[in-house]
């Protein structure tokens, strides 16, 4: 199993290639050297990251032929709209029709779908959603690999398994060869083309050390690098965008200055917009969002958090869960329902047709395999896998989650990848690039 699909270029134009995938069209930013028309490449995430010799393409493609037609099939009847169910507020159809066609909603219309809580219309809502993901992503779904490299922090966030205070956790940073190593093996072994290298916020980790990783990995593979290592400033994120890195996930937790500042001792609500507002700048991938479920927090503040990180142009929406780890302040706080969770996806899709929707690992953690097929029904279209190996991964506990490791790591490895295709194909989902989004082409600064 691949984790990119290779298409073939069928036009370049300033700087953008067009890519054929069994007659599927999408674009992707050429970030590599010597691409030419009619060159098979690997795209990620809307960005090309190799370049494949014909006859492996070929034969990679051969073997997808079938399942790809099968599976694209799937998707599209699974997505097409069912009839309207008897008893729903027609000023609910409205609102869901009204964004559908691409029109603009009001705020007032906005919070109306984020506090309906009859079964019928939140049906709708997650159908349409859905509905618009297929139309615009056909059945592109994008598998990345996530490497948690360090469980050291510097910061004190009140939900967090990972904070400085957690002194009964024990800690392990990994070393560059260590990282290389993993990334490498999980591209030539299993396939991966894109990966989010994450971390607390360990100073360690200095620009140099983080240029040398970036730059030992893109030396040895064709890949899409995200890094998820907290707020740098931004001559950092440059050096390391110079390096290779071409993705940043951070999350601003939430739009609420107030509540952000209840929650965080060592870190200020501005300083994380201007680290967002930075790596936009600079060209990166942006992956972003909020927790859902934080004490306080109302539907108001959901719609801030939707508007917020779509203010970024984002590319990948990152909304999830709260789940407080229980040696935190917030330890004994409610999970939030999956509705809740659900809601915020669809409504995202609702108002940004072409935008990519991740489904965390937070929700299987809360909700089961069960509630990642929802979401990723709802209008989700990107997951996670995670590749820390098992002697680590039980140690990046920012919140509790089970720990099923065999203790063989390339057995639990692949036992979690079986279970996210096995998830994905019931669905139709396949992994072909999910491609440039509309808003990308005139903010990257790649050159080459």
């Amino acid at each position: 199993m691949c984790y990119a699909i290779p298409g073939r270029i069928i036009k370049i134009s300033n700087n953008i290639a067009l890519i054929d995938y069994y007659g599927e069209r999408k674009e992707a930013l050429v970030d590599i050297e010597g691409i030419r028309t009619g060159d098979y490449v690997f795209a990620q995430g809307g960005v090309i990251v190799d370049r494949l010799q014909e006859e492996v393409a070929l034969s990679i493609l051969e073997g997808w032929r079938e399942a790809f037609s099968r599976l694209k099939k799937k998707d599209k009847d699974l997505a097409e709209e069912e009839p309207f169910p008897e008893g729903i507020d027609p000023e609910i159809i409205r609102i869901i029709r009204k964004g559908e066609e691409g029109i603009t909603l009001t705020r007032d219309e906005m919070l109306t779908l984020l506090r309906c809580s009859g079964r019928g219309e939140l049906n709708l809502l997650y159908q349409t959603a859905n509905s618009i993901r297929q139309k615009v992503h056909k059945n592109s779904s994008c598998v990345h690999g996530i490497i948690e490299f360090s469980n050291i922090c510097k910061n004190d966030c009140a939900y967090c398994g990972i904070r400085k205070d957690n002194h009964a956790l024990e800690r392990y940073r990994m070393e560059a060869d260590e990282i290389v190593e993993i990334v490498t093996s999980a591209v030539n072994r299993l396939g991966f083309r894109a990966f989010v290298l994450q971390s607390g916020e360990d100073s360690y980790y200095t620009t140099e050390r983080l240029t040398e990783i970036i730059r030992r990995i893109r030396e040895r593979c064709g890949v899409l690098l995200i890094l998820s290592i907290g707020e740098r400033d931004k001559g950092c994120y440059q050096e390391l965008y110079d390096a290779g890195a071409r993705g940043v996930l951070i999350r601003f937790e939430t739009s609420n200055p107030d509540l952000y500042g209840k929650f965080h001792t060592t870190l200020r609500y501005e300083d994380r917009i201007e680290t967002l507002k930075g790596v936009r700048e600079i060209g990166y991938i942006i992956a972003t969002g909020s927790l859902i479920g934080l004490p306080g927090q109302r539907e108001e503040d959901l719609l801030e958090d939707i508007l917020l990180a779509r203010s970024f142009d984002t590319e990948m929406y990152s909304f999830g869960p709260l789940i407080a780890h229980p040696a935190t302040p917030l330890a004994s706080t409610p999970p939030v329902d999956l509705d809740a969770i659900l809601k915020v996806i669809a409504l995202t899709r609702l108002i940004t047709h072409d935008g990519n929707a991740l489904v965390t690992s937070a929700v299987e953690t809360l909700f089961g395999k069960e509630g990642t097929r929802q979401a990723l029904m709802a209008g989700g279209n990107s997951m996670m896998i995670n590749l820390t190996p098992a002697r680590y991964r039980r140690l990046y506990a920012i919140y509790p989650r089970e720990d099923r490791a065999t203790g063989f790591p390339d057995e639990d490895v692949q036992r979690r990848i079986s279970e996210t295709v096995s998830l994905l194909h019931s669905l139709g989902r396949a992994p072909t690039d999910i491609g440039i989004s509309g808003t990308r082409g005139g903010n990257n600064k790649t050159s080459l």
